[in-house]
């Protein structure tokens, strides 16, 4: 079952530059705005990671600006879990406006680290069950 996720971006006049388009920098707040609620729609939550005693940094981020997101546009995070090796989890991220036009695309790589010493966990043995939700709802590489 393969799973995306899609929140709708409040576009505020402070997230623009002088010519009067999203700052590039925003656009990470937008990914972290996805992978939130994609973990948020298959039932945990980044808050229950902490909890028990962990993080997921980032560990590599990656975007690719093809048309500019204005002050006004209607704009929407899509979301989903591309690669999930047991140690590090890629998220995939396309940002489109009311138009159906492709404004960005990334990804985010994240890792699992113990809150006390930030040393690297595995995600599969730390979170089994989550990671086991993971495979089930990443999307093939062909997709």
């Amino acid at each position: 079952m393969e799973f995306k996720s899609k929140r709708t971006i409040q576009l505020l006049y402070a997230d623009t530059d002088m010519m009067g388009v999203v700052y590039h920098a925003n656009y990470l707040k937008y990914f972290e705005l996805g992978r939130q609620g994609l973990i948020e729609d298959i039932g945990y939550s980044y808050v229950e990671m902490e909890e028990q005693g962990y993080y997921a940094p980032v560990y590599d981020v990656q975007a690719t600006y093809k048309k500019p997101v204005r002050y006004g546009d209607d704009a929407t995070v899509t979301t989903w879990v591309a690669k999930n090796d047991g140690l590090r989890t890629e998220y995939k991220y396309v940002i489109s406006n009311q138009h159906g036009d492709i404004c960005v695309e990334g990804s985010t790589t994240h890792i699992i680290v113990s809150k006390e010493t930030f040393k690297p966990a595995a995600f599969k043995k730390v979170f089994p069950e989550w990671f086991a939700k993971y495979e089930e709802i990443k999307l093939k590489e062909d997709s």
